[in-house]
């Protein structure tokens, strides 16, 4: 994950008063209250885990398509049909963490009440936030977690210049005796929400994430947002890319790559895709090898030898575990750029962000 540049501006806010915050600012999109708060623990709790690039910066994003552009604020996602693990969810052109919400916790319940594995394909939905919040779900019942989504392309095939191949994120938990195990990353070095942090703090993104539109490697992060994302080893992250976004979209009716939208016009309402996987160990060996095989992979990677000058070796989800338990005992820390346009949104729909600002 990145481990973004602070700035002298960058101010700390408790999360609960974050949360009620951002809970108030979708209820007056007209949101219901349990959909305006569940939505706000999404984006918290990426902020509490030091993924900003999935948090409260995507509050006036969200604002906007709560709004103006199309999502429904008060869409309902419905199970459509369900066979055996195999189901099927309409989102009701709700966002994406609602109905992923709904299908990761029916995938959930029925791999735990019988079939062993279920597979939840979401269609008809919106942008879902990060992917760990869904896996996090399973892992906490003791289960695997698997969630991918598609998103608007940002890549090209390697040696092209066309935005056509979408980063399309994967996120997988484990369960482990006391912290599971978080993977969660997409196929491109980076996501377009990360530069837009750097863009924020007036800060370069590190070599190797992104090319300029003329397709020439760039540290500026405003001709990166212009141009291209890199994808992760080549020619196989375009691919991983593309398996993903199939994966979120073939299976539920969902858009693919440009049926999506794109970066100039913005997303079409209602054409993102996702899909869930729940599968319990149980049904295979017992549970409890599972966790102490979990946390013994993660013993040998802290006890194997380290390079000159590294302290410490990490598994994916132990510097997001880390941010949680800074955040939560002194604040979260946000952009200036940030706490700005949540005010403004926040201001614009009547809803007292003076929060943001207070002292201490």
């Amino acid at each position: 994950m990145a481990v973004y540049p602070k700035a002298e501006t960058d101010r700390r806010i408790a999360g609960p008063d974050l949360h009620d915050l951002v809970t108030r600012i979708f209820a007056a999109c007209g949101m219901g209250a349990v959909d305006a708060d569940l939505l706000a623990q999404t984006l918290v709790q990426s902020d509490r885990r030091g993924v900003h690039s999935h948090g409260v910066l995507r509050v006036p994003d969200y604002v906007g398509k709560l709004t103006r552009e199309g999502v429904d604020p008060k869409g309902r996602p419905r199970v459509v049909s369900e066979r055996g693990g195999a189901i099927r969810v309409d989102g009701g052109n709700a966002m994406g963490q609602i109905g992923g919400t709904l299908a990761m916790d029916r995938a959930i319940d029925v791999a735990h009440g019988g079939a062993g594995i279920a597979f939840a394909a979401l269609g008809n939905s919106n942008h879902c936030g990060a992917m760990d919040w869904y896996t996090m779900r399973a892992s906490a019942r003791g289960l695997i977690g698997l969630a991918g989504t598609n998103a608007l392309p940002t890549m090209a095939p390697l040696g092209g210049r066309d935005k056509i191949v979408g980063i399309n994120p994967l996120s997988v938990a484990f369960p482990g005796n006391g912290a599971p195990f978080v993977m969660d990353f997409a196929f491109g070095t980076t996501a377009h929400g990360k530069i837009r942090v750097y863009q924020q703090k007036g800060a370069p993104i590190p070599e190797g994430w992104a090319l300029d539109a003329e397709g020439r490697p760039t540290i500026d992060a405003g001709a990166a947002m212009a141009g291209l994302i890199q994808p992760i080893g080549g020619h196989k992250g375009v691919a991983l890319g593309m398996v993903v976004g199939m994966l979120s979209s073939f299976l539920s009716g969902a858009g693919y790559g440009l049926e999506t939208g794109n970066m100039v016009d913005g997303p079409v309402p209602g054409r993102d895709g996702q899909f869930f996987i729940a599968i319990d160990p149980g049904f295979f060996v017992d549970p409890q090898e599972v966790r102490d095989r979990v946390d013994a992979a993660v013993a040998q990677i802290h006890g194997s030898a380290r390079r000159t000058g590294v302290e410490r070796l990490y598994v994916p989800g132990e510097i997001e575990a880390a941010f949680e338990a800074e955040y939560d005992r002194d604040g979260i820390l946000l952009s200036a750029d940030t706490l700005d346009g949540i005010a403004a949104a926040a201001t614009d729909l009547g809803v007292d962000a003076a929060v943001l600002f207070r002292d201490g």
